[in-house]
């Protein structure tokens, strides 16, 4: 009994009258207020996943704030609505009218911009090839002239955007951050490290090759002279040291990846094995990560005798 009297008590103090709501007015609207506060988080955050990022969302906050004091100043419970529908209601417009305020471009011109863009995504799909000017004024149904009214329209639209957040002095919170992390960092550094390791662990006639080539961009022609080969010669061993350069970053970096070995105690296995142990043990974690590696050295210029 005890509780059904207070929920009958509770109900009579919403659906008073609005004529005997002017003395108690007050509190019931603070009431309201205090209970669909999460009502105005839960639609800006709707509202707000499907805007770009630098949009206020204290802006949509605030609007949609004063719009629930409204709904709750103008309730009247005898029509039968719940409140938090009638309060959805007059937050989204709100929100709504919050963010055209800030828009730098008409309705008229946002329907037009929508309009020219499918028209485009249309013809090219359709003509295989970006179309002219004629042939989108000619699909839209309007004149050269009146196309490039529009395009202008938009184009001021963008520049006043763009013109409006460099004055608040937000246009650089827009741009993507490119600099790298302190995670970034390190891992770059044992990269580079590695490939400097690699590249002299490799056999002296691919290293002259690798830094006379890659490092000190010597000609091919140059090179193959200084070993006593041909240019094509060059060719094969640059390519023979680029695939041991990858497997032997591979070793080191991600040793999960390396393909496995067809005669894994066969004579090439070995090889490998010993430049990955050699590569491995050129240098510690520590100074990998410490500072950035120098740049190969560039072998003293000398003719090597021998085939390669």
């Amino acid at each position: 009994m005890a509780g059904t009297e207070k929920v009958t008590q509770s109900t009579a103090k919403v659906a008073l009258p609005a004529a005997d709501r002017a003395a108690t007015g007050s509190t019931v609207d603070e009431d309201l207020v205090r209970e669909h506060l999460p009502l105005v988080g839960y639609l800006v955050a709707e509202t707000a996943a499907k805007l770009p990022g630098h949009v206020s969302r204290d802006d949509l906050t605030s609007a949609g704030m004063m719009a629930l004091a409204q709904a709750a100043r103008g309730f009247d419970p005898s029509r039968g609505v719940p409140f938090g529908r009638f309060a959805t209601v007059r937050i989204r417009g709100a929100i709504i009218d919050e963010l055209r305020s800030h828009d730098w471009a008409s309705r008229s011109v946002r329907i037009k911009a929508r309009q020219r863009a499918a028209a485009e995504e249309a013809l090219a799909a359709k003509l295989g090839r970006h179309p002219t000017a004629a042939e989108l004024a000619a699909t839209l149904g309007i004149s050269s002239d009146e196309l490039a009214s529009v395009e202008e329209d938009v184009h001021r639209s963008v520049v006043l955007s763009l013109q409006g957040f460099s004055d608040a002095g937000t246009l650089e919170g827009m741009l993507p951050h490119q600099d790298p992390g302190p995670e970034d960092v390190l891992l770059g550094r044992e990269r580079h490290s590695y490939l400097v390791d690699a590249v002299a662990a490799l056999p002296e006639r691919l290293r002259v090759v690798v830094v006379g080539y890659f490092f000190n961009e010597r000609p091919m022609a140059e090179i193959a002279t200084e070993l006593g080969v041909t240019e094509s010669r060059i060719s094969q061993m640059r390519a023979e040291a680029l695939a041991l350069l990858k497997d032997g970053m591979t070793a080191m970096l991600a040793p999960e990846e390396l393909p496995t070995e067809a005669r894994p105690d066969g004579c090439v296995a070995r090889r490998k094995a010993a430049y990955y142990a050699t590569i491995a043990a050129s240098s510690d974690f520590r100074a990998r990560i410490g500072a950035t590696p120098p740049r190969p050295a560039q072998p003293a210029p000398r003719r090597v005798s021998g085939a390669a």
